[in-house]
């Protein structure tokens, strides 16, 4: 776990060596959920952050009648539950669930926020790194707050196909959603995302198959 665990934005900076004795520090525990399997539940409250170390995970909300909105997708090394951890944060707004087997680190944030007795040499630093954390959580909700916000389900495809090419730096990405997520995240009509996919396709701005896309200039 530890060669995952260096990689990810919370303990970016810190040695394996201190990493391990961290692990004790932060009272860790690992758990693992099936696919289909809720990791939190909307309603919940909980004094933790989390690590997915492995598998892949979406938050999303559900209504009533089971109509679902994919807020993000959580690929393994990165931190999620932050914004509920906090003793105010109040109930867990969102479901987050398993949509494959997976990992799941739990960190106490009281741990973390509180210097220990022991004075890890890179306590600071990883509270740094849970701030810079949540900073980039909240340019992730502004980018996806500006796909939402086009009129119509090409410009909503549009904006965010063009943020994911820029993101990996290339006219030829994937993307961590099939069709349904997909629609599911734009919140728009399945059918209604097909359709516009293949007109684009059509009108010589893209190529895909599955969820693998390739932007055309034209």
């Amino acid at each position: 776990m530890i060669p995952i665990l260096k990689n990810t934005q919370l303990f970016a900076g810190v040695k394996d060596e201190d990493i391990a004795s961290m692990l004790n520090c932060l009272n860790a525990s690992l758990k693992t959920y099936q696919r289909g399997y809720y990791v939190y539940r909307q309603g919940e409250s909980f004094s933790d952050v989390a690590i997915l170390i492995e598998g892949k995970l979406h938050i999303q909300r559900d209504d009533y009648w089971g109509n679902s909105n994919i807020l993000s997708a959580v690929e393994a090394g990165e931190l999620f539950g932050e914004a509920y951890a906090a003793p105010d944060g109040g109930a867990m707004l969102h479901n987050v669930i398993a949509v494959e087997d997976s990992e799941v680190l739990f960190l106490d944030i009281t741990r973390i926020l509180t210097a220990c007795s022991s004075a890890c040499r890179y306590h600071t630093a990883v509270i740094q790194n849970l701030f810079f954390a949540i900073s980039g959580k909240n340019r992730q909700l502004v980018r996806k707050l500006g796909h939402m916000s086009r009129r119509t389900t090409r410009e909503k495809l549009m904006s965010y196909l063009s943020e994911e090419s820029k993101r990996q730096n290339s006219p030829s990405f994937a993307i961590p959603f099939n069709r349904q997520q997909l629609s599911d995240f734009l919140s728009v009509d399945r059918s209604a995302l097909s359709r516009e996919l293949c007109k684009m396709r059509d009108d010589g701005l893209i190529r895909f198959e599955k969820n693998r896309f390739t932007l055309i200039q034209r």
